[in-house]
């Protein structure tokens, strides 16, 4: 598996082994480094980053092995510079004491955080760049290329809701509109300033709503979506359109949920009834996919 992404790209390749080692110096930090930054372990995010970066890079690397243009050694490299930036400055954040994310409490803090802002922007219209790319793309397998467009596709949606964590609070803007000075532009929590407490481990809040949530969810699309193709082995185009349509519609329920700033940990009756509905239309749309499947060859296409 290694050797086959590192031939389709190796600066891929080597961002995610140098991610990885990033991720178990960051578990260093953790158990090593008392300091906490918004009520949450001081390593905790960089943690996070580094493999959710590490995963991200080698199924991109893993990705090209299906597609052929020829933009994929510039989108490889520029990826890789964008993902080592990010990930190197919430790092340099964390060594500091401090936020990366919404950082604008001094000049350095706030041309950083730019810098950041940039570089996510430039990644998000690669990925649509390969999106694109893979929609263009024919493949042997009809089953496989669609699980892995739609993967890729909503997964770009996923990291596209990142842009409503950027947007002031109500209490920013009325700050702002006071002309007063602010140290934070933007939040992942709905409802309440960010560092309340948080599920262990992934320091999503545990009393409001958190965008981190379905932004979380729908980044990993593109792994989930062809895995789970993959492990049913006799799929159909029918099933392909429904995982990826129920998918779709648990991440839109919980940027709802989110964003009526509700926690994920104390879901209300509304949303409740919302998640029932979404497992019966699934449960329903899945049904008939079971029938006419074939076994999936298509893990060694080229």
């Amino acid at each position: 598996m290694v050797y086959s992404i590192w031939n389709e790209s190796k600066v891929l390749t080597a961002t995610a082994v140098v991610m990885l080692v990033d991720f178990l110096l960051t578990l260093i930090g953790l158990a090593i480094d008392p300091r906490v930054i918004m009520g949450a372990p001081a390593w905790m995010k960089p943690a996070k980053f580094a493999i959710s970066t590490a995963i991200f890079a080698a199924s991109v690397a893993w990705l090209f092995r299906y597609m052929e243009f020829r933009a994929k050694r510039i989108i490889g490299a520029a990826l890789s510079l964008i993902l080592v930036v990010e990930v190197g400055i919430i790092d340099l954040q964390a060594a500091r004491g401090t936020t990366s994310h919404f950082n604008v409490s001094t000049p350095e803090n706030a041309v950083l955080f730019l810098v950041m802002g940039v570089s996510i922007g430039i990644l998000w219209l690669l990925s649509v760049w390969i999106t694109v790319a893979l929609f263009r793309q024919r493949f042997k397998d009809p089953v496989w290329g669609w699980a892995l467009r739609l993967g890729m596709l909503i997964s770009v949606l996923g990291s596209a809701s990142g842009g409503l964590m950027t947007m002031p609070t109500s209490a920013q803007r009325a700050s702002m509109a006071r002309h007063e000075s602010v140290t934070a532009a933007g939040a992942h929590t709905v409802g309440a300033p960010d560092g309340g407490p948080g599920i262990a481990g992934v320091g999503w809040s545990k009393q409001h709503g958190d965008l981190r949530v379905p932004h979380f969810l729908g980044l990993h699309a593109l792994q989930i979506i062809p895995l789970l193709v993959w492990w049913r082995r006799k799929s159909t185009l029918p099933f392909v359109f429904a995982i990826s349509g129920s998918y779709l519609a648990l991440y839109l329920l919980l940027i709802w949920q989110a964003l009526r700033g509700e926690s994920i940990a104390e879901p209300s009756s509304s949303t409740l009834m919302a998640l029932a509905v979404w497992l019966i239309a699934s449960t329903v749309a899945l049904i008939p996919t079971k029938r006419n499947g074939y076994r999936m060859e298509a893990l060694h296409e080229r």
